[in-house]
């Protein structure tokens, strides 16, 4: 059979496929480069991943009640979504909102937002990951912000933000400036924590939107690490050394599909990664060459036909995040095909983690398969098919040109495509889709969350009312300090903080950016 990655995978593995193989130098021990077995040398054995549910909808004070009820069930991070609005920079009274406010997840105008969203909630102890892009270094600022508020100084606050754009141009589509702009509020971000919140990592590289839209294991994990080097470089162009700031990098990566596949795409993806940091850019401190990471539960692997087989999907996702070595693990809800997950959906996906982290044997020992004839034959045709697709992205002239081009978009889109007949045609199997199906007759009835018109109201009056309440000579005062430092070419972090601190709502602040850097426009290719 072939896999997704397009690697054949044989009846039989023995000694003869690794001949050459030096496990000295391929594997290592756990905790040392090139840290194929894992960046920690305990793993699991010392401390499970970190569980990071993905979590959000409605007003701050409704995705509050669902953090602390996850919390008081186990669960260990948060990984907060937020609505389209919020996502594409406009505030929750903005004509081109309407209908969407905290529909899909969590409605943020301004810092107010994040003072209710985190009330009672311990940032220093729990670490939080913001699923964010576009307004990134907007809502950063004001979750460090909210954090100090809290008596926690930005040098302890942990966490980290999904603040990857290129990502955007080619899965997603929630983009807003133009690309030399957007790459830049990166870039001012990685700086600003690297001197002033060293724990707070500034960028989570996300391949899993990139897989969502249609790449292959290989290309979602080749295509974040071009990503990664485009941020790397805009950094290294300011002056700094890796080791000041390689650190606060890390990746988001799918797990769907065929299982072996997902773990030697981790252990490929680590290795690599490591010498692609020691190598290419003189990385002598190891944690910059770790590649820190969470595994997303697998969105595309989930349907809505018979959904409660996605609680079966769901735990060999988690199987696979873990045999791969991740780090964090946001777990899909089996309800998330067609709706916000329920509470009842939520809790079950967590038990899922729990129960293997703690009843199954994942925490026995560091990488039990470490050493299997196929295990290691698969991490490493992964790794070469890897570096095949970044060889490519790199003749392109790099990430940033292939995304302004649109050679990614189409690349990935026809991929897309052929995935879709592949299951419409039944050469990709799906149970209860496309084999083994019930018929629409015996679907059951769905839970829909449903869209609460009450509450965006209310959420609208509240944003008004913050506007007739702030001081609004500070608020403008301090958005033309912001945008005359745009037009010069510092570092805005600072001055967003400032923004944020007089109740600049993510709108006004965005329109700055705007009028400085320009809107994105999708190349014609696309």
């Amino acid at each position: 059979m072939k896999l997704e990655s397009g690697i054949e995978v044989k009846k039989v593995y023995d000694w003869h496929d690794l001949e050459g193989w030096n496990p000295e130098t391929e594997l290592g021990q756990p905790g040392e480069y090139p840290f194929t077995r894992g960046i920690h040398p305990g793993m699991y054995c010392e401390r499970v991943w970190t569980m990071r549910q993905y979590t959000g909808f409605g007003s701050p004070a409704d995705t509050n009640q669902r953090f602390k009820f996850l919390i008081d069930h186990g669960q260990t991070g948060l990984n907060v979504a937020f609505d389209l609005p919020t996502q594409q920079c406009l505030d929750s009274d903005d004509p081109m909102a309407e209908g969407e406010v905290g529909r899909v997840g969590m409605a943020v105008d301004s810092l107010r937002d994040f003072e209710v969203a985190f009330d009672g909630i311990p940032i220093d102890k729990v670490s939080v990951s913001l699923t964010i892009n576009a307004p990134a270094s907007i809502l950063i600022a004001m979750f460090l912000v909210a954090a100090e508020q809290n008596g926690t100084p930005f040098d302890k606050v942990p966490g980290t933000a999904q603040n990857d754009i290129l990502k955007e141009y080619i899965g997603r589509g929630a983009w807003v400036f133009d690309v030399p702009g957007a790459i830049k509020l990166i870039g001012d971000t990685i700086e600003f924590c690297a001197k002033v919140a060293p724990r707070y990592s500034p960028v989570s590289v996300c391949g899993y939107h990139v897989r969502e839209s249609g790449a292959t294991p290989a290309q979602e994990i080749a295509y974040g690490f071009a990503i990664a080097e485009e941020y790397v470089q805009n950094v290294l162009d300011r002056g700094l050394k890796v080791d000041d700031f390689a650190s606060g990098f890390s990746f988001n990566f799918n797990v769907y599909g065929n299982l072996w596949e997902q773990v030697a795409k981790f252990r490929a993806g680590r290795r690599l990664w490591a010498r692609l940091l020691k190598e290419k850019y003189g990385s002598k401190n190891p944690r910059s060459q770790w590649m820190r990471m969470i595994a997303g539960g697998g969105g595309s692997g989930l349907t809505w036909e018979e959904p409660e087989n996605n609680i079966v999907r769901g735990a060999y996702y988690a199987l696979a995040g873990a045999l791969g070595g991740a780090q964090t693990m946001a777990l899909c809800c089996y309800d998330e095909a067609y709706t916000i997950p329920t509470p009842k959906a939520q809790l079950i996906s967590l038990r899922t983690m729990q129960i293997l982290a703690e009843e199954i044997g994942l925490d026995n020992t560091v990488d039990p398969l470490a050493g299997s004839y196929f295990i290691e034959s698969l991490t490493n045709e992964m790794e070469q098919k890897i570096k095949e697709h970044m060889d490519e992205v790199e003749a392109w002239g790099g990430m940033t040109r292939a995304v302004k081009e649109g050679l990614i978009q189409e690349k990935v889109s026809q991929q897309a495509y052929e995935y879709e007949r592949r299951l419409r045609t039944g050469d990709e199997v799906k149970i209860g889709v496309n084999k083994y199906a019930t018929g629409a007759a015996e679907r059951q009835e769905i839970e829909l969350h449903p869209y609460d018109e009450e509450a965006v109201a209310s959420k609208v009056t509240e944003l008004q009312e913050l506007r007739r309440s702030r001081d609004s000579a500070a608020v403008q005062r301090e958005l033309t300090r912001l945008e005359t430092a745009a037009r010069a070419g510092e570092n805005l972090m600072p001055y967003l903080m400032d923004a944020v601190k007089t109740y600049a709502t993510v709108g006004e602040i965005s329109k700055v950016f705007l009028n400085v850097f320009g809107a994105y426009k999708e190349p014609a290719a696309v």
